[in-house]
Parts: C-alpha cells; sequence; structure tokens
C-alpha cells in the first residue's frame, strides 16, 4: 500500500463499498419500479401529443413532465444512497400521487395504465420514507 494512504482508509474504503452493495441490492425493486414510472409518463406524453383531446389534457401533460422528471431524480438519489433520497422520495409521493390522480380521470387504458403505475410509485416511495 502506498505510503501516503494510512491503512485503515483502505478498510474503510472497503466498509463502504459494502454497505454500497447492500443499499443497491436493497434498493433495487423500489428503483425499477421507480424508473418504470418515469418510463411510462414520457410515453404518456409522447401518446397524449398525438391524441385529438391534447387541449383537454394540459394539467395531464403538466403533471406527467413533473412525476417523469422527479422519478429520474429520485432513483439516482437513493441509488447513491444521498443523504437527500427521502426527502426527494416524499416529494416523488406527492407529486405520483396528483399524476396518478389526474390520469385516472381519463377513461382510455393508456391513461388508467399510467393511473395504476404512478400511485403504485407513490406507495414504494412512501414506504421507503417510512423506513
Amino acid at each position: 500500500m502506498p505510503e501516503h494512504i494510512p491503512e485503515h482508509s483502505h478498510m474503510e474504503y472497503g466498509n463502504y463499498d459494502q454497505m454500497m452493495m447492500y443499499h443497491m441490492m436493497h434498493h433495487e425493486q423500489l428503483i425499477r419500479t421507480i424508473q418504470d414510472c418515469e418510463v411510462i409518463c414520457e410515453h404518456m406524453i409522447a401518446y397524449l401529443k398525438h391524441m385529438p383531446d391534447v387541449h383537454t389534457r394540459v394539467v395531464q401533460l403538466h403533471l406527467l413532465r413533473d412525476c417523469a422528471d422527479i422519478c429520474g431524480l429520485t432513483a439516482k438519489y437513493i441509488a447513491r444512497n444521498s443523504t437527500f433520497a427521502k426527502h426527494i422520495a416524499n416529494i416523488c409521493v406527492c407529486i405520483c400521487e396528483v399524476c396518478g390522480g389526474e390520469c385516472a380521470r381519463f377513461s382510455d387504458p393508456k391513461s388508467q395504465n399510467c393511473a395504476r403505475v404512478c400511485l403504485h410509485c407513490a406507495q414504494q416511495c412512501r414506504a421507503f420514507v417510512m423506513m
């Protein structure tokens, strides 16, 4: 080991790596759920832009963008075990619930599916925040 690196530093990095690996494995499903929500919301945005009633779905479009963005950020914060992960996840809960509620107002199957995905994401993030 190089002289300028104390021996105990190597051990601390080993413990940190082990902790990060445990964290990633433990939250892998949550991260996947959040990323799925992000992708579904992005797909819904693209789908709605081609709908004849897009002018009646402006609120839905805005919420889908917010939801996709916060989900992307939340997944990153949880994956890197950020000090702020639970704070961001709590915001994600709020946005996903509102987006899911808005999508549920529309009867088309894609909106209904998006509502389910958003509300499931909110539920899983809430459980993470409460841990």
